[in-house]
This record gives structure tokens, sequence and C-alpha cells, in this order.
């Protein structure tokens, strides 16, 4: 492996960000403890999330749209005004999380810097993604910042053409196997996976990959020993 440019996803990579939903989560089931048990409201939401991807697309906005769906659904669209404020509170706060980098992130891409050509891939929200770069106060290391719509193969390969990469150049580092690592390895890219102590449902796979291009490491910093 010697890549020429080297990406990293941001939420739950570069800083914490599911634990914030996984918190807002159990806010909404809570306000709907008398119409179902909190595990079934989290499987409402996912559905809705899943089902509502190709409209609304990744981040916060579309996670709130898609618990709006689901108190409607657990309410037979009979939830009052005041009940919709609070749950579109509840993605406003989660708007308005600070940012929180993971240990020795800074350190990782100050030894990288110059080195290599540093880039963000990440998906969600526009708006959300460049605050939270912003206030990570990391935005300096990088080269290129991508926003995507999805991870899927399509999507890197844009990203490769327009930083001017080809796959075998480029290495991506993620804390989830189905959007950071898979889509880089069909390309014939590199992958190295960094977990994360809690993932979202729809970013889990239930296989094992075995690849030549693959790594997996415990922890950040252990990256630098295999470049």
């Amino acid at each position: 492996m010697n890549p020429k440019t080297i990406a990293f996803d941001a939420d739950d990579t570069l800083w914490h960000n599911e634990p914030y939903f996984d918190e807002a989560q159990a806010k909404f089931a809570e306000l709907f403890e008398d119409y179902a048990s909190h595990q079934e409201v989290l499987q409402l939401i996912l559905l809705h999330q899943v089902k509502n991807l190709p409209l609304y697309g990744f981040g916060i906005k579309a996670f709130t749209l898609s618990m709006l769906d689901s108190a409607l659904a657990l309410t037979d669209s009979k939830i009052d005004g005041k009940g919709i404020e609070k749950i579109i509170q509840i993605g406003k706060d989660l708007l308005q999380k600070p940012v929180e980098l993971l240990p020795e992130i800074e350190t990782v891409l100050e030894k990288l810097k110059g080195k290599y050509k540093l880039v963000v891939a990440t998906k969600g929200d526009l708006k959300d993604q460049h605050r939270k770069l912003h206030d990570s106060k990391i935005g300096h290391y990088f080269h290129h910042i991508e926003v995507m719509s999805d991870k899927k193969e399509i999507d890197y390969q844009k990203m490769l053409t327009r930083l001017d990469c080809k796959p075998e150049d480029f290495l991506m580092i993620g804390n989830s196997l189905k959007s950071d690592v898979l889509p880089v390895l069909n390309l014939g890219g590199h992958a190295i996976h960094v977990p994360y102590h809690t993932t979202w449902e729809y970013e889990k796979i239930d296989f094992e990959i075995i690849h030549p291009n693959f790594n997996a490491v415990t922890h950040i910093n252990q990256i630098l020993d295999l470049l």
C-alpha cells in the first residue's frame, strides 16, 4: 500500500456522532412511551429512515423528518402541534451539538500532513458537515472536502475523478464497512476500518471482508504503521 491520497470519513471516525443520535432517539421514544416500547420505536424510526433515503438522503434534517413520519404513524396522524414542536426541537438540539474529536486524531493528521493529499469524504447534510469541520479546528489539514449524497461506488468514482486520483493510489479510512470500505475495494482502492463502539443499524454488514487491499485496526494511530 503506497497511497497518494488518503481520505477520512468524518462522523465517528474524526469526531463523535452516533451517541448523539442514540440520545435523540431515546428522547423521541420517551415522548411516545404510551404508544410503543422503546425498541419498537427505534425500529419504526429506522424503517422510515431507510424508506426515506431516496428522498431525504442522510443527515440530521433527514433524521428529523423521519421522526415526524414515525410520530404520525404512532399516533395515527393525531399528533398535535406541541408534539411536533418537541420533535423539531430534538432535531435542532442535534444540529447544535459540540464537536468532540476522537483521541489522537490531530496527532495522526499532523504526521500525515505534507506526505499525502488528505481528504474528508463523508455523507450527510452539507451545511451541518461543514459546520462540524469548522468547529473541529482541523480543516486546515485537508486538501479537499467531499460531502456525498451517498457512499456508493459511483460516488467515490466521481470524487476520484475530481481529485485526478487513480483508485490504486487511494486509501479510505472510516468506521463503516458498508460505506467506507466495500465500495472503495470494489473500485480497486485501499481501505482501513477503524471501528467505533456503536454503529447505526443501516451501516452494519453480516459477513467478513477478506481482501488484499483491506486492513483493520483497533485505533486510529495504528494506521501509521501500515503506511
